[in-house]
This record gives structure tokens, C-alpha cells and sequence, in this order.
């Protein structure tokens, strides 16, 4: 298909111009590189805004050094700006686990560093409300949605205020902002003032710190006591936690200096014809052609995949998902995902293979509880930790049927499927036989049609403590998931890997018990590759224990690896079987009086 620049909303005034405009309703600053295709934030928006019948602009990673330029090249809007860091988190975007800052940006064209500062969610704002400060500027994006209340920022290492305290923000949009943003447009064009825009759900603003609490509403520690006490910190994570992953939440209050800041309760789940609705707008599903003859790594990593469902009932404890998405699947019709599929089969360089249909989990995908009223009044963030919840109808057959349709279109040689997948659903024996056979029916296809030679799942690590503080099943599961797959590898004739990923310097996890993931998996004949160390987050229940020293939820206090050199330590163990780790694995076992390890991990065959 031939495009038009105009195809693509606007993000110069020649642009503007050409579309023969005399105002722009809305103008969006992001910190990524505009790519109009649905798992880029601020396309999203731009789109969502633009089906509502508003003049759409979007400025992607303007220079907020020199002359501010490009936050007033195309003057003000008549409605609000809005402005995102982008679809990460630009502190885990800029540095390493070990503070060292990057040297290239997947979100910008030819990965090119140094396009975004630190925190743009605070520096775009600032600049806005200093050139207009009497536009309205609505914060969103997964950097301010996760640090919507007081935070543990690993980069500072401190405790920050809700991001509102330093972003000169009128309202902050947590989670996915399509209804959010849409209420929000209609109170400004009834002509109602920003400042009194008070109960969209699913929004974040400041007040006085005389704020009436309602009867219902979750009353947290101040700002100012979590700086004194951890212990209220770690209380106070228990409450936000709970309250993101329920369907029915309560209003929380947070008191920081003389003001309140207000978070309202989340939309429900998006509807299939909401989700629907969104995927099907008309994105070109390609970069902005000022980026033309250069590539955004981002995007060449989705630009053939889709995305079947949103939410994750995992709950693990260092995945921001649920905090952003919530625990309960939204999922696309089968005729939606159909839809867009077709129309990357008419991609230009599509050669016939999808590189994934699937989602913050690969095979979450219409599931959901068989009685909606025990959801309705569940409070745990996760639905299969410690165990798979009686109540979840964990369903793969929709799944497994989405699978052989696609792979039936004309131009589809080859579905795979990238996204994690959780190996304890397919495992679990369910009481209702039907489950359980489509589990085995989905585990075979899998394996057989839709892996591209590596299987890649997560285990995270082999101890069950650790796995417990992980919100993770026993790697017993693992084990059995990796016979299930050599099994079906050989009687396929097929010669595929399976690809473990693992963490280290977890909370609950020490020197120890990397050791024992070290001889565990040497035994099972991995030479790990994916593997990471743990990295603190604003809003996961493990970056509340390693800040707290405490578990939210037990308040017991659990050890974490928090020097460098403790980091360090543990993540050798990834790679005993380089020389030049041999020395000091070695001196560190026998500091702990464990030669069996040593032995095993060491000894000659």
C-alpha cells in the first residue's frame, strides 16, 4: 500500500499546514520515536483522541536543551497537552542494573542514545507549564503510572514522592489510558475546568492536605513517615498492591508536605469490543517517514507480531504488569486479531512468518474465573501463586483454535510465538478433564508448530525459597515441562532448545542458593545465556523488599544482595564454567564450608 505522510498524525508545523489546520486540539510529547502501530503508547492515544473527532499532534523526543524549539513549534493546544517518558521507564531505558548508563536506545531511530533525559515525565512538564502555563499538561506512560504514589528509586536510591509532586501535571493517567483519556476530553469540551476534573477513574491528582477522605477510601502512610520507617513503606505496598488488582478498588490517599495526593479507582476490564476498538483503529503500523532509511529496533521486534490479550493474573513479584495492566485478561475478538494479521501479510516485507501472537503472557488468552462473583470480590495479585486458583477456567482450547486459523490465512507460512509462556498452566491436572486435554492439545502444537528452534520460558531460579519470594512455581514444574518437551521434540524428529531465563540478587536469594541454580542446572546441561540481575523497579512487590528489608505482606524481613560487590557475587554463578570465575567460585564456597558444591560443579568426568 502506498502511504501518505498524511496517514500519519501530525508532528511538524509543515505538517499541521498541510493538512490545512488552524488549531490542534491535542498535542502529545513522548520519549520515544513516533511509530503509528498499537504497542506504542502514544500512537495509541494520538489515535484514540483522533476517533473522537479531535485535531491530533504528536512531538516525538524534543530537544529540551537550548531554546525549547520543538515545545513551541507547534504553539498551544486547545484542549491539553499530553506527555509520556515513553514505553519504558527511562531510568531502566538509561542505566543497567549496575548504574552504568547505556549506550543505545531501542525506542529511537539507529538506537541512538541520549535523545531522552532522565525522567521526562518532570522535565517535559516543567518546560510546558513555563512556556504555557495555563495549558493543561495530563501525564501518562508507564513511568508515571508506576510512580503514582511515594517509590523506591533505585538510580537515587531514595524514596521519591508520587511523580505529580515534581511534574507540574494537572492529572496523571495510570495504566492503559484509552477510557481515561476519552472521559477527560469530554468534561473539557462541556467546558468543565481541568481543576475540577476529580473522579475519571483510573486518574491521579494533587489536592490541599485537608482533602475529605471518604468512608471507603485506603488511607496510606504519609510520604513523610516512609522516609522515617520502612516497616510503613512495606504496609503501604500491601494496600497499593491489592487495590490494583481488584475489580472493585477504593480511592487511595496519600499525604506528602501540605498536600494529597488522590488516586481514583481503575476502569474495569476493557470489553472485547472496547479492546477491539482500539487495535482496529487505523494505525499504519510503521514509523513516521522522517525516520525513513533508519531503524528502530522497537519496532523491528513487534512490527510482524500481534497482540491477542492484555493483563496478567501472574502476579510475579518483579514484574510491573499487573500495576499497569491489572490481573484480569482483556482479550480480542478472534475476528480483530484475524483482522490485523491480514493486514501484516500485506506488509511489504513480510515473508509469511508471524514472530509472535501473544501477550504479556503467551497463553493467558480469554481466561479468566468461572464464577465472577468470587472475583469480584478476590484481592490477591496473583491467580497461580502459591497455587493455580481453583476458580480460574484456564481454558486453552480458544487459544489453541486462534493458532490453527491464523496459520490457515493465504501469505502465513508460520506462526510463532514469542511472549513467555506459563509451563504451570499447561502442567496443572484441573478437576474438569476438558482442561486438561486442551492443555496437552496446546502444549503439543506449541512445541511442534510454533516454536522457531528456542523455546523461551522463565523459571527465574531453581531454590523454592527464592521462587516463593518470586511468586514462581517449584522448578520441579520446570523439569517436568523440560522431559515433556524432549519427548515431544523427539517423537516430532525435531531438534529444538529450550531456553531458560534466570535472575540473580533476587530479595530473598544469597550466594548460597546460586550456587545450588549453578550445580542444578550444569546437571540439566544449560550454559545459561538469559539471565539477568535483578533490577529494582517503582511499584513491584520485590523492589518494596529490597528497599524495606521487609515482605509487605508477612513482614518478615528477608535478606537482599544490595552492594555491588554482593550483586556481583551472585551473578558469577551464571557463569562457573568461564575461567575466570573458577577462583573466586571457589574461594566463596569454602568461605561457606560447601566442597560438595564444589565438587559438582568442578569435578572431572
Amino acid at each position: 500500500m502506498n502511504r501518505r505522510m498524511e496517514d500519519w498524525l501530525p508532528t511538524t508545523k509543515k505538517e499541521v499546514d498541510a493538512r490545512g489546520w488552524d488549531y490542534i486540539d491535542v498535542i502529545l510529547f513522548s520519549g520515544d520515536a513516533y511509530v503509528d502501530h498499537p504497542s506504542f503508547g502514544a500512537a495509541v492515544i494520538g489515535r484514540t483522541l483522533e476517533a473522537m473527532g479531535l485535531r491530533v499532534a504528536i512531538v516525538p523526543q524534543p530537544d529540551w536543551r537550548g531554546d525549547f524549539r520543538d515545545f513551541k513549534k507547534l504553539g498551544a493546544p486547545r484542549l491539553f497537552f499530553g506527555v509520556s517518558a515513553g514505553a519504558m521507564d527511562s531510568m531502566v531505558n538509561h542505566y543497567t542494573a549496575n548504574k552504568r548508563l547505556r549506550s543505545d536506545d531501542a525506542y529511537t531511530p539507529d538506537r541512538r542514545p541520549g535523545m531522552r533525559p532522565d525522567y521526562p515525565s518532570i522535565v517535559y512538564t516543567k518546560i510546558l507549564k513555563e512556556l504555557y502555563p495555563d495549558v493543561p499538561v495530563v501525564l501518562g506512560g508507564i513511568e508515571a503510572s508506576l510512580r503514582r504514589l511515594t517509590h523506591y528509586d533505585y538510580w537515587q536510591d531514595r524514596l521519591l514522592p508520587g511523580i505529580l509532586v515534581d511534574s507540574p501535571a494537572d492529572l496523571l493517567i495510570y495504566g492503559m489510558g484509552e477510557k481515561p483519556i476519552a472521559e477527560i476530553v469530554r468534561r473539557l469540551q462541556q467546558g468543565v475546568s481541568i481543576h475540577e476534573i476529580k473522579d475519571v477513574p483510573q486518574t491521579v491528582y494533587l489536592a490541599s492536605a485537608e482533602e475529605k477522605a471518604l468512608p471507603d477510601d485506603v488511607l496510606l502512610f504519609s510520604h513523610e513517615e516512609c522516609l522515617k520507617d520502612k516497616l510503613k513503606q512495606a504496609k503501604n505496598f500491601r494496600h497499593i498492591e491489592e487495590e490494583s488488582n481488584k475489580q472493585h478498588a477504593r480511592r487511595i490517599l496519600q499525604r506528602c508536605g501540605t498536600r494529597t495526593i488522590v488516586v481514583n479507582p481503575p476502569y474495569p476490564p476493557l470489553t472485547e469490543a472496547e479492546i477491539d476498538a482500539s487495535f482496529d483503529l487505523p494505525y499504519t503500523r510503521l514509523p513516521h517517514p522522517k525516520y525513513r532509511g533508519k531503524v528502530i529496533p522497537a519496532f523491528e521486534m513487534i512490527k510482524h507480531s500481534v497482540n491477542i490479550h492484555r493483563g496478567c493474573f501472574g502476579g510475579c513479584a518483579f514484574c510491573t504488569i499487573s500495576a499497569h495492566q491489572g490481573k484480569f485478561i482483556a482479550s480480542r475478538s478472534k475476528a480483530s486479531i484475524l483482522k490485523e494479521v491480514k493486514a501484516i501479510t500485506e506488509m511489504p516485507d513480510f515473508k509469511g512468518y508471524l514472530s509472535d501472537l501473544g501477550g504479556p503472557s503467551a497463553n493467558m488468552y480469554r481466561m479468566g474465573g468461572k464464577d465472577p462473583s468470587i472475583c469480584a470480590i478476590c484481592k490477591k495479585p496473583s491467580c497461580i501463586s502459591p497455587s493455580v486458583c481453583k476458580n480460574l477456567h484456564a481454558d486453552h482450547a480458544p487459544l489453541l483454535e486462534l493458532y490453527q486459523e491464523v496459520d490457515r490465512m493465504p501469505g502465513v507460512k508460520k506462526s510463532f510465538i514469542g511472549s513467555g509462556v506459563r509451563y504451570d498452566l499447561l502442567l496443572h491436572r484441573y478437576d474438569d478433564e476438558r482442561l486438561n486435554h486442551a492443555a496437552q492439545a496446546y502444549t503439543e502444537e506449541l512445541i511442534t508448530k510454533h516454536v522457531s528452534g528456542r523455546l523461551k520460558v522463565a523459571p527465574e531460579h531453581t531454590q523454592d525459597e527464592v521462587l516463593r519470594q518470586m511468586r514462581k512455581p517449584s522448578f520441579r514444574l520446570f523439569e517436568q515441562f523440560k522431559k515433556l518437551f524432549d519427548r515431544i521434540n523427539r517423537k516430532a524428529g525435531l531438534n529444538q532448545q529450550l531456553i531458560p531465563y534466570f535472575i540473580s540478587s533476587h530479595p530473598g536469594c544469597t550466594e548460597i542458593d546460586m550456587a545450588e541454580l549453578a550445580v542444578i542446572t550444569k546437571d540439566l546441561h544449560f550454559h545459561l545465556e538469559q539471565v539477568q540481575d535483578f533490577t529494582p523497579t517503582p511499584m513491584t512487590l520485590a523492589t518494596e523488599m529490597y528497599y524495606t528489608g521487609y515482605h509487605p505482606y508477612t513482614l518478615e524481613k528477608v535478606y537482599t544482595a544490595r552492594t555491588k560487590e554482593q550483586k556481583l557475587a551472585q551473578r558469577q554463578f551464571f557463569f562457573w564454567y568461564k575461567p575466570e570465575f573458577r577462583r573466586q567460585i571457589i574461594q566463596t564456597l569454602q568461605r561457606w564450608g560447601r566442597k560438595d558444591l564444589i565438587d559438582r560443579l568442578f569435578r572431572k568426568k
